[in-house]
């Protein structure tokens, strides 16, 4: 394994987070494909055994289930300094805002749930896991403030969010003196690379890390047409991302085959070798050891200059998917697919 730091902080961090959103009770939440406890340790431990030491969940990936499986993993595997762990929190509800919850009290209640579900007194970044249009962003900058203070959280980070949100979100906090953010999570991989045009340039610019999730299209990059898995039928979200764009994005997943079979290794590798060019750690999920081991491998996996061009040419624009899609200010009180259920 390879590591680095994350953005301008001290965290040092396997170049693949391990993302746990399958991770969960299956009756428990918007997903029906997630692992139970028992297999997931075992994937954790498959992590930590692979050098691993980057975690990533959030409160809302199976109503918080997937945080109490991982918090309980780690605490019998590893040393708490030993692992990097990072959960984030969804916008406030209609409930918390009819009852006057501010987002400094957001920010603190989501936390503290967060905590208590991981078993842990801190993570070491919290994260925004999508713009809230309904909450000022200095009352969530002022409440990252308080959070960090606290010493509840070490660094705070971002998702779902455009480059105008990050630079003004920051910009509120360098002007009170508060925490800025230091790493980005949004949706980044071979068949959807429009981050390319404003955040990967902002990021660079600024010193921000970027741990983009769907690393492998909800598993369309690392397998051949006619291969199929639970997820890939289930994964009613996933669908809505990049069915409509199936056609187009066909020749990429040929040239990712065609790559993986010239070079001995999986589709899994070539996809994550790519995208480990351009980003700081991209986040995995997985339900079954070979998941794991393709994303290790692809760690150490160069492609040559021709080989990188060959996979981008067939790149066309797409348009916005996904939660930035849905998370828009006009759509902002309309209830969501992520929301607890």
């Amino acid at each position: 394994m390879q590591y680095t730091t994350l953005g301008p902080s001290d965290l040092e961090v396997s170049r693949i987070c391990l993302g746990c959103m399958s991770f969960g009770d299956a009756g428990n939440g918007q997903h029906s494909w997630t692992l139970d406890e028992e297999s997931s340790r075992a994937i954790v431990q498959q992590a930590l055994d692979a050098g691993i030491n980057f975690f990533d969940t959030a409160i809302v990936y199976q109503n918080g289930t997937s945080e109490e499986y991982l918090g309980r993993a780690l605490s019998s595997m590893a040393a708490r300094d030993d692992v990097v762990v990072a959960t984030k929190f969804l916008p406030r509800t209609d409930e918390e805002i009819e009852n006057g919850v501010s987002g400094q009290q957001h920010v603190r209640d989501n936390l503290d749930m967060s905590l208590r579900h991981l078993g842990m007194d801190h993570v070491d970044l919290y994260i925004y896991h999508m713009w809230d249009w309904r909450t000022p962003i200095e009352e969530i900058m002022e409440g990252f403030a308080n959070a960090v203070a606290a010493g509840k959280t070490r660094y705070i980070g971002a998702a779902n969010i455009a480059a105008w949100q990050l630079e003004k979100a920051n910009a509120i906090a360098r002007e009170h003196g508060w925490p800025q953010f230091i790493s980005v999570q949004n949706h980044m991989n071979l068949l959807f690379r429009e981050d390319e045009r404003e955040m990967l340039p902002c990021a660079q610019e600024e010193g921000i890390a970027l741990t983009p999730y769907s690393a492998l299209a909800s598993g369309r990059l690392s397998r051949r047409p006619g291969e199929t898995s639970r997820r890939l039928r289930e994964d009613s979200f996933a669908h809505g991302k990049y069915d409509a764009a199936a056609a187009m994005d066909a020749d990429i997943i040929d040239e990712v085959r065609r790559i993986a079979e010239a070079r001995g290794v999986t589709m899994t590798t070539v996809s994550l070798a790519w995208l480990l060019t351009k980003v700081t750690a991209p986040i995995i999920g997985a339900t079954k050891p070979h998941h794991l081991d393709g994303a290790v491998a692809a760690v150490d996996f160069e492609l040559s200059d021709s080989e990188i061009a060959a996979l981008e040419r067939p790149y066309q624009p797409h348009p916005i998917v996904g939660v930035m899609a849905q998370n828009t200010k006009e759509n902002a009180a309309v209830a969501k697919s992520w929301e607890r259920k």
